[in-house]
């Protein structure tokens, strides 16, 4: 249970942190189809290396799974992480990280709206409860009483509920699609798809330009290993150790750890104002599946 738990925050954390390196990588003259090019990349090479020494190492003996979900499928399913990285990163690069977090961390109501629109999953009060103080704990961290209208360029917002749309339509392909696949697998086919689409959005130039000489290789793999290796390995590894509802309580660490990681690397001002909306954010996402948690427990007790 407590190495379940402790995988889930570090995947969580990995992820909290990308933010940060984008901003550092901007800051040393690298472009928005460097930066996801390399990490796409990398994450390819990365995941499939992973995936064929695991194929090696394992027994023989072991029985493998029937395979209904065209490979094909994950690919193209995996073009929304390609999106994502495209509209989160060109986010980072217009405002504040700090802020550029709270934006994607809107695919939480995002994912409720799209579960009632395609399943007619209707959200509970708890939920829509949680959803409006996620709206308003989002304003308050989003810092826009303290930040000048520079600071906070609606282009940059725009782009960044686009990067929470489309997380959130990942969310519900990763959930529904190709399950019976390995994990390592499934992953590398949906990056491998992220990666096509960002070279076909913004070719690879660096593979031809020297940058790969210079720091960018070091910005590439760091953004590949915390962003597309560690997280897929660590969530395969602890979610069924300690189960969903527990999983989507300490995912949400992302949100404060990147917060953190902008006031202490990149020296952004981070107002008490935004650390109260951060926590009402938090504790927006918390309370629904405590609740889930403790029927879970109920029913595990009387069982």
């Amino acid at each position: 249970m407590l190495r379940g738990i402790l995988l889930v925050l570090f995947g969580a954390c990995s992820f909290g942190i990308l933010s940060t390196f984008v901003k550092l990588a901007y800051k040393e003259g690298y472009t928005l189809g460097d930066v996801t090019g390399t990490q796409a990349l990398f994450g390819v090479i990365l995941l499939w290396s992973v995936y064929f020494i695991q194929r090696k190492t394992q027994s023989k003996d072991q029985p493998k799974p029937i395979i209904k979900t065209h490979w094909l499928k994950l690919i193209l399913a995996g073009t929304f992480t390609g999106l994502v990285s495209l509209t989160y990163y060109q986010c980072v690069k217009l405002i504040p990280a700090s802020v550029a977090i709270i934006l994607l961390m809107q695919f939480v109501w995002i994912s409720s709206l799209l579960a009632f629109i395609f399943f007619k999953k209707i959200p509970s009060k708890l939920q829509i409860l949680a959803i409006i103080f996620i709206l308003i704990g989002t304003v308050a961290a989003s810092g826009y009483f303290e930040h000048s209208g520079s600071e906070l360029k609606l282009l940059g917002i725009g782009y960044g509920l686009v990067a929470a749309l489309c997380y959130a339509i990942f969310l519900l392909f990763n959930g529904n699609l190709g399950n019976e696949y390995p994990p390592i697998q499934k992953s590398a086919l949906m990056i491998t798809g992220a990666c096509i689409l960002i070279f076909v959005v913004l070719p690879p130039n660096f593979l031809i330009n020297g940058a790969l000489g210079g720091s960018l290789f070091k910005w590439g793999l760091i953004l590949a290993v915390f962003g597309t290796v560690i997280p897929p390995l660590c969530f395969a590894s602890g979610i069924p150790k300690i189960g969903l509802t527990l999983s989507s309580i300490l995912s949400s660490a992302e949100l404060p750890v990147a917060v953190s990681m902008s006031a202490l690397v990149l020296h952004e001002e981070v107002s008490f104002i935004q650390w109260i909306g951060v926590l009402i954010i938090l504790s927006s996402m918390i309370l629904p599946n405590l609740e889930n948690l403790k029927k879970a427990n109920n029913f595990k007790r009387k069982t």
